[in-house]
C-alpha cells in the first residue's frame, strides 16, 4: 500500500507541477516497469537456471493497460478528491463481488470494517469536492473496475514476479496503441521523466510484484478493503514530503479507514 499511495505522490508531483503531460507519464511509467521486471527476471533465471512458472497474460495486461488509459484520461477531468473516491469505490464493488460469487462469506465485523472505511474515505475525499465531470466520472470508475479485476486475477499467479513482468510488456504494448498519439502531442522534461520512470520501476513494478505476491493469502474481500488506506497513505506521504499540511480531517480519516481495516482483518 504504501508503494500504490508512492504512485500517487509521483503522479501529483508530476503531473501536478506540469513537468510531463499525463500520457507521456503513463506510457514511460509502464514500459519502464517492463523493463526493470524483464531485468530482474532474467537475471534470476540466470541464478536459478530455472524457468519462470508464470509469465502473465494477455487478459492481464488488457486489465493494467485499461486501468492505466482510462485513469490517465480521468486524472486530467476530474478532482482528485472525488476521483479517488469513484476510483476506490470502483475497486471495492469489483472485488468484493468477485469474492462473494466465488464464495467469500464476510462476517458481520467484514461489514462493519466496510462500512467504517467507505465512511472515513469519503470524509477524506469530498469535502470541497464539486459535481464531477461525467465522461472523467464514468472513466475513473471504469479504472477502478479495470484495477479490481487486475487484482483478482494476480490472485492466481504462481510466479509473482514473471506474471508481473509479462502483464507489464502486454500492458504497454496496448497502452501504446491507445495513448501513443497524445503523448506526441505532450511535453516533456527530465525532472518529469525522472519521476515518471521512479514510478515505473520501483513504485508500480517492484510494487505490483509485492500485491500479486501477498494476494493469494487475503481473499478478495481483505484485498480490497485494504487498498482503502492508500489515499490516507498518500495524504500522510504528501504532509511529509510536499509540505502539505496534516489536517483533523486527514486524521479522522486515518482513524476511520484505520479502525474499518483492522477490525477486517481480525482473526475469527
Amino acid at each position: 500500500m504504501v508503494a500504490f499511495a508512492s504512485n500517487s505522490l509521483l503522479t501529483r508531483g508530476a503531473l501536478g507541477h506540469n513537468l510531463i503531460d499525463a500520457p507521456s507519464f503513463t506510457l514511460i511509467r509502464l514500459s519502464t516497469g517492463a523493463i526493470v521486471l524483464a531485468l530482474l527476471l532474467q537475471a534470476r533465471r540466470a541464478a536459478s537456471s530455472s524457468t519462470a512458472l508464470d509469465g502473465g497474460s494477455w487478459a492481464s495486461g488488457a486489465w493494467l493497460a485499461g486501468y492505466a488509459v482510462a485513469f490517465t484520461v480521468a486524472y486530467t477531468m476530474i478532482g482528485a478528491g472525488v476521483g479517488a473516491l469513484l476510483l476506490f469505490g470502483a475497486v471495492q464493488a469489483t472485488m468484493i463481488i468477485a469474492g462473494l460469487v466465488g464464495g467469500e462469506r464476510p462476517r458481520m465485523t467484514d461489514w462493519i470494517g466496510l462500512s467504517l472505511a467507505m465512511t472515513g474515505l469519503s470524509w477524506l475525499t469530498l469535502y470541497g469536492a464539486n459535481r464531477p465531470d461525467p465522461v472523467g466520472a464514468v472513466l475513473m470508475m471504469v479504472a477502478g473496475i479495470c484495477w479490481g479485476a487486475y487484482s483478482i486475477a494476480g490472485r492466481r499467479s504462481r510466479d509473482p514476479m514473471a506474471a508481473t513482468a509479462g502483464n507489464f510488456w502486454r500492458g504497454s504494448l496496448l497502452a501504446s496503441v491507445a495513448l501513443g498519439y497524445l503523448a506526441t502531442r505532450g511535453h516533456l522534461t527530465a525532472t518529469g521523466v525522472l519521476l515518471a520512470a521512479t514510478s515505473g520501476a520501483i513504485a508500480s513494478g517492484l510494487g505490483y510484484t509485492v500485491w500479486y505476491s501477498v494476494l493469494p493469502t487475503l481473499g478478495a474481500w481483505r484485498a480490497a478493503l485494504v487498498q482503502l488506506t492508500v489515499p490516507v497513505l498518500t495524504g500522510i506521504g504528501a504532509a511529509l514530503f510536499l509540505g502539505e499540511s496534516i489536517t483533523t480531517r486527514l486524521l479522522v480519516s486515518a482513524l476511520l479507514v484505520g479502525s474499518g481495516v483492522a477490525l477486517s482483518l481480525r482473526p475469527k
